[in-house]
Order: C-alpha cells, then structure tokens, then sequence
C-alpha cells in the first residue's frame, strides 16, 4: 500500500487532512504446479486503486511495504481527469505485480533426512 500526505485538501476551502492512498483492490488468486502458463499468468494478475481518504477513516497498522510509486504519475491532481486516474491505477499495477512476492504465501519443504 502507497500512502502519500496531502497537507492542504483538495479543495481551499477544507482543513482536514487527507491522504493518497494507493492499495490492492483484487489480488491474486491461488496458482498450482499443475496450471499452464497461460492460466497462471490470467491468475497472478492485481487490481489496483487509488483514493483520498480522510486521516479520520485510516487505521494505523505495524505493517508496512515499501514500493515507490512516481510521484509524477501518483499525485492528487490525478482525480481531475479520468485519464490521468486510470495511468495513476495502471502505474500503481505494475508496481505491484513488479513485487508480486511480497503478496504471494510461501511454500517452503521443511523435511527433515
């Protein structure tokens, strides 16, 4: 999850603070030795949104990623066109499905000789 702070709201007129928020939306689903790779490649795909959330409606949480976002891409002034929002979503996708292996549960054979 992306999160950048936006000291001065949206508009003039607000002083509550809010934040860019950049998540997953749908993630990937399960994928087994015995799929082609076609279907793992449809599988292993991620959803990604991005939004303006009030600091009131955040819940601190001890986890945390590090994925760096361009922030020229990322930025507030991507919700006043629809296009600018759909290149901020797609950048925030390929970044994610870049570190895929944060998301993906790990299998590893712990047996003993």
């Amino acid at each position: 999850m992306y999160f950048s702070v936006l000291s001065p709201a949206l508009t003039p007129h607000t002083y509550i603070l809010h934040a860019l928020v950049s998540g997953i939306d749908r993630y990937p689903r399960k994928v087994t030795t015995n799929m082609g790779k076609k279907r793992i490649a449809k599988r292993s795909k991620i959803k990604a949104f991005v939004k303006v959330y009030n600091y009131n409606h955040l819940m601190p949480t001890r986890y945390s990623v590090d994925i760096p976002l361009d922030k020229t891409v990322v930025n507030k002034d991507v919700f006043r066109d629809p296009a600018l929002k759909r290149k901020a979503r797609r950048e925030a996708k390929v970044k994610f499905e870049e570190s895929y292996w944060r998301f993906y549960k790990h299998r590893f054979n712990n047996k003993t000789m």
